[in-house]
């Protein structure tokens, strides 16, 4: 039995493209189903729905043979004992610093003064920050990050941005871009090994399905 991890929503309707490639369909719609475990037109495949943050978890303690993650994910994460061969190339958006629109971030920036920052992502705001030579105060939340500037629990926040309309909503501005993010099709590597034939024919066509850009 192959297991494959995914999370609900847009990375889970985005890859399905790519298991149509390698001959599989979910045979369960995830948003009518209560199902957790669904099953697939192939009898020795199944997939499993998981948080996104879970994902990697699953898959390097072998809850799943493989998954689709975000960047984000596996860069919080660690990504240890996970073999990564394929960047998916979907639900692609960006990791970027905002602000309240009135908020002078380059000033701030300019004269070394300490950034009250509001991140889900700590690992990544860190580091970017750290190689900024910016001094932070990282305050970790897990929704409403748009919130944090405008109660004044903080001056900037680190999040994902798609199209930037839920920031515009909020009278909130992107002032860097950190990074391109998209989905990482990921392996758990004993996985690999013993189930070496059916992992790669599912590698090889998620590869030849996988858009350039």
């Amino acid at each position: 039995m192959i297991t494959l991890a995914l999370s609900k929503g847009r990375i889970f309707d985005e890859t399905l493209p790519l298991l149509a490639a390698a001959g599989i369909e979910v045979t369960e719609d995830p948003e009518k189903s209560r199902k957790l475990i669904l099953p697939t037109n192939q009898p020795d495949v199944r997939v499993v729905l998981v948080r996104a943050t879970d994902v990697p978890t699953y898959v390097e303690y072998g809850g799943a043979d493989l998954g689709v993650t975000g960047k984000d994910t596996l860069i919080e994460h660690g990504g240890q004992g996970l073999y990564q061969p394929l960047d998916l190339r979907i639900a692609r958006c960006r990791m970027s610093v905002a602000v309240r629109a009135d908020f002078d971030y380059a000033g701030v920036v300019k004269q070394g003064s300490r950034l009250r920052v509001a991140t889900k992502y700590t690992s990544i705001a860190r580091d970017f920050f750290a190689t900024k030579g910016v001094h932070v105060d990282l305050i970790k939340l897990y929704g409403s990050m748009e919130l944090a500037p405008l109660t004044g629990l903080a001056d900037a926040i680190v999040d994902l941005v798609s199209t930037g309309s839920t920031l515009k909503a909020n009278h909130l501005v992107e002032v860097e871009r950190i990074m391109d993010i998209s989905s990482r099709l990921v392996v758990n590597q004993a996985a690999l090994k013993l189930k070496q034939a059916p992992i790669r024919r599912i590698i090889d066509a998620f590869a030849g399905a996988v858009k350039p850009d």
